[in-house]
């Protein structure tokens, strides 16, 4: 072979390989987007049955017009996509779900006495930033 055909073969396999780089970049940020949009779906389905107890009346099972006995429902409280906790207040829930692979990944909003869940701009850690 010629020297300008290995240089091509060479520079083909640098063009391949810095492709599958960035491929596998892409992917993997399309994975970590995906596993946080899905757990803020998940908090914000925790919102609308915390806001369910809070609106429900006391003889009814509810809560009366307060958050104070609210816990977040076994099969809602962890699946594939991350688990969660609430820290309970009488007038907002601080919803908190983490990445299943990584709890340093982790999303928080808060629900306010009218049910809307608030995520301010520290309520992302980790990779989901």
């Amino acid at each position: 072979m010629g020297q300008q055909q290995l240089l091509l073969i060479i520079l083909g396999v640098i063009i391949v390989g810095i492709a599958i780089a960035v491929g596998l970049s892409l992917f993997t940020a399309q994975s970590i987007q995906s596993n946080k949009d899905a757990i803020i779906n998940d908090i914000n389905n925790i919102a609308a049955s915390a806001y369910q107890y809070r609106i429900r009346p006391a003889s009814m099972g509810g809560g009366n017009n307060a958050y104070t006995n609210f816990s977040i429902p076994v099969k809602m409280s962890s699946n594939e996509n991350g688990t969660y906790t609430a820290t309970i207040g009488a007038d907002a829930v601080t919803l908190q779900g983490s990445n299943v692979a990584s709890t340093d990944n982790w999303v928080k909003g808060i629900v306010g006495s009218d049910g809307r869940v608030t995520m301010g701009s520290s309520s992302f850690n980790g990779e989901f930033k």
